[in-house]
């Protein structure tokens, strides 16, 4: 008779637990291929390796960019009412791995022209790597709001749903309306997302 383990509410048959645990590498597989997000204004994917449970890993050896952070910084003191120069300064915060710096540069971006959806959806991809996943899924919910057929945001609001929020079905959901807008739409690695949603469906 096969071994029993105990838990909170009963027994479950080692075998059985054997077998979710393969179901769990399953998914983990596929959460390895498709595990990457998107930086608006950008046809290049901004790649993000993480283990479940682990904050975000970032590039190492970049290069010294305080030249020209400073440049910026000094900008947006000189010119505190200028959307374009926080912006700018929230994205070499975002090419330097300096999350929340990011965070409040875009947010003052916002606070004087709130209508960028690019501005939103980097915003919720600096969300995401500070830990503040439904924040993050609220700034690509804004972006979508401004632009529906706004394909990055709609892509990231799947990742973050999938893999930070646990929510498959919202993630499938999210994908299955980036391909209303665009039937072609694919992954970061090339991989087309209704195959993509197909191989999640799959795993259920």
């Amino acid at each position: 008779m096969a071994e029993k383990q105990k838990t909170l509410d009963g027994y479950v048959k080692t075998e059985n637990m054997m077998l979710v645990a393969l179901l769990s590498l399953a998914i983990g597989f596929l959460l390895g291929v498709v595990f990457t997000v998107y930086r608006s204004g950008s046809s290049a994917p901004v790649a993000v390796t993480q283990t479940p449970g682990q904050p975000p890993q970032t590039s190492q050896g970049m290069p010294d960019r305080s030249a020209e952070i400073a440049a910026l910084e000094d900008e947006t003191v000189k010119n505190p009412g200028s959307a374009s120069a926080w912006t700018s300064l929230g994205n070499i915060y975002f090419d330097t791995a300096q999350h929340a710096k990011a965070i409040r540069a875009y947010e003052k971006a916002l606070e004087i022209f709130p209508n960028n959806p690019d501005v939103w959806t980097d915003l919720g991809v600096m969300y995401r790597r500070n830990q503040q996943p439904e924040k993050a899924v609220a700034a690509f919910d804004k972006a979508i709001e401004l632009s529906p057929k706004h394909e990055i945001s709609r892509f990231n609001k799947g990742i973050v749903l999938l893999h930070d929020l646990e929510d498959m079905q919202g993630a499938i959901a999210s994908w299955e309306l980036l391909l209303s807008v665009n039937p072609n739409a694919k992954a970061p690695n090339g991989q087309p997302v209704s195959e993509m949603i197909k191989q999640f469906k799959a795993a259920q």
